[in-house]
């Protein structure tokens, strides 16, 4: 069998949108004076989808979701014809030849984020040419079903957050996850407002309920450092990128600082990255996302590293393709998890573009043993909310 053809589309959505709102998520943009919507640069309303063709007939299905328009273009000139012409099951050679060709660009950031659009792709179409679900070429079931927890809770009004989180509770879920919305250049009022909302939640879900603190780059090492020794009170399971993704010394500092665990990952890329990340102590949980770290290639080595350092791996975003490293993996203890709702930050987009992704029942994923490949299909029920660029 062999690799015919690559192609990639953009999918930007043009459907409905929920309204940006102030202090809605801290992020990276928040310690600059700017007008406007901080948030903007961290919306993704458009995804790149990867189909590896074969002359068996079988389709790969993959995906990218940074920077669609710059992912197809990286895949259509640079990385389709590394691999057209060759066996897909030579699947560690094929990203050698894409990590090694792209290296003086694309060893980070957008340029390895279309390698793992590929690589996943290639791992799909492994799975439909064996008749065997991903996991199942990864090492097999590890565990009976997958424990995830609910990711949403953006800032709003309090009593909002507390419905919101109840109605977790009421599905089922064990575990949540929150955000802040305030950062440094709120001042004491900002600090006020972050513990306020930790409580808020904390007092609907009870003490034995695990509650996750997302802060998506959004502080810096001071601000951090003074909020941290408040929030232990909370006991929250972990605190998620609190400083930038480059401050590495930032996060090690930070991981020795407190009873928090801190996590991260989701900005960084290859297993050298992660191996430097738990060299020197800086997470706690890592916390890759398949389809930019550099696919399903790539992660399963981060497992294997991070295995060794008894450090626990929950890839970022849920989605099929982090399912069924999780399932694989003994370092993967749950998943995350974003509940289907209307178009807000874009990570939802990912169930208006493909089909097959499961929903929890009680808080548990489940992968079904007889289905090929990642179990996806492009969802052509929504491609009319869509401009699809070819």
């Amino acid at each position: 069998m062999k690799i015919t053809n690559v192609r990639t589309r953009v999918f930007e959505w043009k459907g409905h949108t929920v309204a940006p709102q102030a202090h809605f998520c801290s992020n990276a943009m928040d310690e600059l004076w700017d007008k406007g919507d901080s948030m903007g640069t961290f919306r993704f309303h458009g995804w790149t989808t990867v189909e590896v063709e074969t002359d068996s007939g079988i389709v790969g299905l993959g995906n990218v979701a940074l920077a669609p328009r710059i992912a197809k273009a990286i895949i259509d000139q640079y990385l389709a014809p590394l691999v057209i012409g060759h066996d897909p099951f030579d699947y560690e050679y094929l990203w050698q030849r894409m990590y090694r060709s792209t290296h003086a660009w694309g060893r980070k950031g957008i340029g390895m984020a279309a390698i793992s659009g590929v690589d996943i792709a290639i791992w799909d179409l492994m799975g439909k040419a064996l008749g065997k679900p991903v996991f199942k070429l990864l090492g097999g079931r590890t565990k009976e079903k997958i424990p995830c927890y609910a990711s949403k809770l953006y800032r709003n009004d309090l009593d909002e957050m507390q419905r919101e989180a109840q109605s977790y509770l009421d599905q089922g879920f064990k575990a949540m996850k929150m955000r802040f919305g305030y950062g440094p250049k709120d001042g004491p009022a900002g600090v006020r407002e972050n513990l306020n909302s930790v409580a808020a939640v904390r007092e609907v879900i009870g003490e034995d309920i695990d509650l996750m603190l997302e802060c998506y780059m959004g502080w810096n090492l001071e601000y951090a450092k003074r909020i941290l020794p408040k929030l232990e009170q909370f006991q929250p399971r972990w605190l998620e990128e609190p400083v930038l993704a480059d401050d590495i010394d930032g996060y090690v500092e930070l991981n020795k600082l407190t009873s928090i665990p801190i996590s991260g990952g989701e900005h960084e890329f290859t297993h050298y990255g992660f191996r430097q990340l738990l060299e020197q102590r800086a997470v706690s949980v890592v916390q890759y996302d398949t389809n930019r770290v550099g696919g399903i290639t790539a992660a399963r080595k981060i497992n294997a590293i991070a295995e060794s350092f008894s450090v626990p791996v929950i890839p970022h975003a849920g989605q099929m393709h982090n399912y069924h490293l999780t399932m694989a993996s003994m370092a993967s203890p749950m998943s995350e998890f974003f509940p289907v709702h209307d178009v807000e930050i874009g990570n939802e987009l990912f169930y208006y573009l493909f089909k097959g992704d499961p929903e929890p029942v009680n808080g548990f994923l489940e992968l079904d043993d007889d289905l090929p490949g990642l179990g996806l299909e492009l969802n052509e029920d929504y491609f009319d909310q869509f401009t699809i660029i070819e």
